[in-house]
């Protein structure tokens, strides 16, 4: 796969100025058949580079597709880049549509010329997949024997062995030529050709001379030619099969059921549809031991639903009529009713799988030294092939005392299986397969990261550094004590409900929650904005009201607050002209897994510390109770604070830190350690900042990352190890290095079957991957 820096690969040719921006037209995907190997890839990424107007190009080998922006101005139609890509590289490329659903319907008449037509409301996109078969993209919110004679034998030979020559191996001649004359790239394609044409050339020869009356002693060689191209074919064939089930096998995409059953707000009714075809307001049954079909919420029965496969969450989690049901987790006992809330495109699984698509399209820091490695795979290859034709052309002569003909026929054989048993397909694999599968596996635990760099990162973590509300604790936080300093109590409360209302920080909802279920009103304040680490401020009645942590209004030294402050308690001050008239405590727990996790990273000798922006109190408390060392512990911390601390511990490159919140305040911390985590119920601000995301809030999925980690890396040390093995052994037999033993040209093509299979195979034990904290 191409190189990339940072999280993904973009195209080199077209920077884009950040400072001047572009305006991108469109995002385009196109899914290219003919993608074999690294050096195909290549070819493809530089024949798209080469295109005015393409930015953010990636593309993937292990998906078969590329993906790229395109620049309002400057670019020309996709239509136009499809043609541009298919003449220059061979390959049929194909654009998905990701947003609508899809039907694949068959029309009368020829389809190519059905989708010109102009297409009806709702319908965003018409692609002929077939002659009569037409795949409609849709917008859903829209209503809508006795041997022959010698002589005779060979000449059915050679026509058989052109007609494989010609039919099977023919695409492999402009593939290969486009690479080296317009990419000038030398790939394995090449050496296919060159392995098939000398094997069938040679072939020809040695039946023109059978037929002339002076056999070869070698004798005819269309067994070779046909054999090797068959081979070669089937190669080709179970690596992509295998390639494509290992990574079905570990999707999420396979948790979204095919069909509905459909049915009235009291469930009567029962009719069946695929699940494509439903549409926003449906009402859809959900029977025993089934899967949900898609995100809704339960308007009728109740029932127990295991979200293990989606979320990690090991036990089942009850639903009654109001509740949310997520696509893909499977019903228990009961039989309920769900309104439809989000389409099967656009449900939680699709939004996961979005996600973990993302890592698949990013390649690994390990990857850059593999694409190097390949690049001069196939060169090399052709240098060892000349080298070994040589010395057996020379051995013939001067050691068997062959004649120079014989000697040129016998190095031919070996020339042949020396170009075609060797295999980059295995090195270009080591990586990315891996972490396809990682993806996958750390998904179905309740983990989804963002990059491969971040997989191969994580075995490297020595500090992980926590945010202390929502986090370490339930984020659950509730007023357990109320001190009022001004005589006018229900104007400090209305101010405090005014100010907090809207606001999602954790304490100020608390604070907010508590005060609505007291019936105060809020105070009809404006100008508010919300100041990240400090708290929220805005006017009422021309005063200058404000709320926040003790720092920022200068409380510390009110003995009501140091009261507070002394019982460990969040405190949430509120103050009118700089004047504090309330101050709020608040507690909050423990999550259940916050200790054993803490302890099982200290065990593995990973430093652990607390950096919140809450009260010294608070935070220390937590701290004691989880054992974790006071010097490792900073509280009234403001987001560039976090940034500060976070940037100390990343002074050893061979090092990673990892920060683990859930918050707004949280997203500058999250983008400066090495792997941000963000816990589910946080902002989406955060989300977008992370670099892994819990799919719930559940501690153990930072050490789900860790080892799977470690396993990942030791698979990929595997592969390249037997990448380099197989490669070694295979020349060396194909080359005659050992006496007795050698690999026929005809069985060369085996070659790919043996490297590929073994790399997918020991990436997808990674499926059987399992922990429990």
């Amino acid at each position: 796969m191409v190189s990339t820096p940072n999280k993904f690969h973009e195209g080199g040719a077209n920077h884009v100025d950040i400072e001047r921006g572009a305006a991108f037209a469109e995002h385009v995907v196109l899914n290219v058949q003919g993608l074999t190997c690294v050096g195909c890839e290549t070819k493809l990424s530089r024949s798209l580079q080469c295109i005015p107007g393409i930015h953010n190009l990636r593309t993937s080998l292990v998906l078969s597709q590329a993906e790229f922006d395109l620049e309002e101005k400057k670019a020309c139609s996709v239509a136009d880049i499809i043609k541009s890509v298919e003449s220059s590289t061979g390959f049929t490329c194909q654009r998905l549509s990701h947003e609508g659903q899809t039907i694949e319907v068959i029309v009368d008449g020829d389809a190519k010329a059905f989708v010109e037509r102009k297409y009806p409301d709702g319908v965003t996109q018409m692609l002929a997949s077939g002659k009569q078969t037409v795949r409609i993209t849709y917008d859903a919110r829209v209503h809508g024997l006795l041997p022959p004679p010698p002589i005779v034998y060979g000449a059915v030979s050679l026509a058989l062995a052109t007609i494989v020559q010609v039919a099977v191996a023919g695409p492999f001649y402009p593939s290969a030529l486009r690479a080296l004359i317009f990419s000038h790239v030398i790939e394995m394609d090449l050496l296919v050709v060159l392995s098939t044409s000398t094997a069938y050339l040679f072939s020809v020869v040695s039946f023109a001379y059978h037929v002339i009356g002076r056999p070869l002693p070698t004798g005819e060689f269309f067994e070779t030619s046909t054999l090797l191209v068959t081979l070669i074919m089937l190669g080709r064939w179970v690596s992509a099969f295998a390639r494509q089930r290992a990574v079905e096998s570990v999707s999420i995409r396979s948790l979204q059921t095919e069909t509905a059953v459909l049915c009235d707000a009291e469930g009567c009714g029962g009719e069946q549809i695929e699940a494509r075809l439903l549409q926003y307001g449906d009402l859809f049954k959900v029977s025993p031991d089934s899967r949900i079909t898609t995100d809704g919420v339960v308007v009728l029965g109740t029932t127990e639903v295991d979200e293990s496969m989606v979320t990690g969450e090991s036990l089942p989690v009850e639903k009654v009529p109001g509740s949310s049901v997520i696509a893909g987790s499977l019903n228990g006992s009961g039989v309920i009713v769900v309104r439809l809330t989000h389409l099967p495109g656009d449900n939680t699984i699709s939004t996961i799988a979005t996600m973990v698509d993302e890592a698949k399209f990013s390649k690994a820091k390990t990857q850059e030294i593999v694409d190097i490695v390949a690049s001069y795979f196939v060169p090399i290859i052709l240098a060892l092939t000349i080298i070994t034709f040589a010395i057996w052309v020379a051995i013939g002569i001067s050691v068997r005392s062959q004649n120079g003909s014989r000697a040129v026929v016998n190095a031919v054989t070996y020339a042949i299986s020396v170009l075609i048993v060797s295999c980059p397909c295995a090195i270009g694999l080591a990586v990315p397969m891996v972490v396809v599968i990682a993806g996958g596996v750390a998904a179905q635990h309740g983990v989804v990261f963002k990059s491969a760099t971040t997989i191969e990162t994580a075995r490297k973590v020595s500090h992980v550094v926590f945010d202390k509300t929502g986090t370490l604790t339930q984020g659950e936080l509730s007023v357990t004590e109320e001190v009022y300093l001004s005589e006018r109590q229900d104007i400090a409360a209305a101010v405090a409900l005014g100010l907090t209302c809207d606001n999602k920080h954790p304490v100020s909802a608390a604070v907010s929650t508590y005060l609505e279920k007291k019936g105060v009103e809020a105070a009809k304040t404006t100008s508010i904005r919300s100041i990240a680490g400090k708290g929220v401020d805005g006017n009422f009645n021309g005063m200058s009201v404000r709320c926040g942590n003790t720092r920022w209004l200068s409380a510390e030294t009110h003995p009501e607050v140091q009261d507070l402050l002394a019982k460990a308690l969040t405190v949430f001050c509120v103050a009118v002209d700089d004047r504090l008239v309330a101050a709020y405590g608040l507690s909050d727990s423990l999550r259940s897994e916050s200790g054993v996790v803490i302890t099982e990273l200290e065990k593995r000798g990973i430093a652990v510390s607390i950096v919140s922006g809450d009260e010294a109190g608070a935070v220390e408390d937590v701290a004691q109770k989880l054992g974790i060392q006071p010097s490792h512990v900073r509280s009234r911390c403001s987001p560039g604070d976090k940034q500060e601390y976070i940037k100390k511990l990343m002074t050893d490159e061979s090092k990673a830190v990892i920060f683990c919140g859930d918050g707004t305040n949280d997203a500058v911390a999250l983008a400066q350690a090495d792997i941000g985590i963000h816990m589910s119920s946080g902002s989406d601000v955060a989300q977008t900042a992370a670099d892994v995301v819990l799919m719930r809030p559940y501690l153990g999925g930072i050490l789900v990352l860790l080892d799977l980690s470690k396993a990942a890396f030791h698979r990929i040390f595997f592969n390249f190890a037997w990448s380099f093995v197989y490669n070694l052994f295979a020349i060396l037999l194909a080359a005659g290095a050992f006496v007795n033993a050698r690999i026929s040209p005809q069985y060369a093509g085996l070659g790919e079957i043996v490297s590929v299979l073994p790399v997918i195979l020991i990436a997808l034990q990674l499926k059987w991957f399992r922990r429990e904290y």
